[in-house]
């Protein structure tokens, strides 16, 4: 595995290895690129697999100024002109299912297809005062003087199935532990704006939605819901996980992946 960092302003941290097709693995807005970990093995016998810290996370630069949506997509973008893939299979977990199809919406040429792993498309089914009631809730406890490690201690449980280790409990923990707090709070209000549902119907690559069947963040009903909206969308359920299904359940999280990946691979 070689670590490298793409550009500047800001620079992009990536792990990459293997050979093929470009995959790239976007984590969640509480994650970095080593949430990802138990997936190499599985991946990179078949695939130039990437997995990158978002801008503003893990080894990434922070930035200056306000964050929209649009600048994760167009790091996307970055990541895979550095390594000269015209297209890429894109497989995105909660905030990056939604960066996902937000490249999907704008950039559906670069894509051989697309991976949607516990996310939606979007907040438009909240109200302002909900979506405030949300940000607030998520970024209070931080700017009171909070540090991640303690917000992170109590939200981790939440986010598991209940068979979840105190292992994949700590990892979780971990993880959030290292968030940069004013980085985080930037990526919870752009976030907030997003919706793609009324561009879904247009997928034209194919597209698996994969989701834990305890997952309450974005739950299979939800899950249902977004594949029945993407033409030829496949869904997978699978058991004894929550919001992190590919730390929870790595082997079946992997061979569920590879199924759908290796049938699309060029060659």
């Amino acid at each position: 595995m070689k670590t490298e960092r793409i550009g500047s302003v800001p620079a992009i941290c990536v792990d990459h290895a293997g050979q093929g097709d470009l995959l790239l693995l976007l984590h969640g807005i509480g994650g970095n690129r080593h949430n990802w970990q138990d997936q190499w093995a599985a991946l990179t016998p078949h695939f130039h697999t990437v997995a990158w810290d978002a801008r503003g996370y893990g080894d990434s630069d922070d930035y200056d100024g306000p964050l929209v949506f649009a600048d994760f997509t167009h790091d996307v973008l970055r990541v895979l002109d550095y390594f000269a893939a015209p297209k890429v299979h894109l497989a995105g977990l909660s905030m990056g299912g939604r960066i996902a199809m937000d490249v999907a919406a704008h950039h559906p040429e670069r894509l051989h297809t697309l991976t949607l792993i516990d996310t939606h498309p979007g907040f438009a089914h909240l109200s302002e005062t909900a979506k405030a009631a949300f940000v607030r809730s998520r970024t209070q406890p931080l700017l009171e003087g909070q540090h991640p490690r303690e917000m992170a201690e109590s939200v981790a449980p939440t986010l598991v199935g209940s068979k979840a280790s105190a292992q994949v409990v700590q990892r979780l923990v971990e993880s959030m532990a290292a968030l940069h707090i004013t980085s985080y709070i930037k990526a919870i209000h752009a976030t907030i704006q997003t919706q793609r549902l009324e561009t879904l119907h247009k997928v034209q690559v194919p597209t698996h939605v994969i989701v834990g069947a305890e997952d309450r963040l974005t739950p299979p009903a939800v899950a249902r819901e977004l594949a029945a909206t993407i033409p030829g969308a496949e869904l997978t359920i699978i058991e004894q996980a929550g919001h992190l299904v590919n730390i929870e359940q790595p082997e079946a999280f992997n061979h569920a992946v590879l199924d759908f990946l290796l049938r699309y691979r060029d060659g």
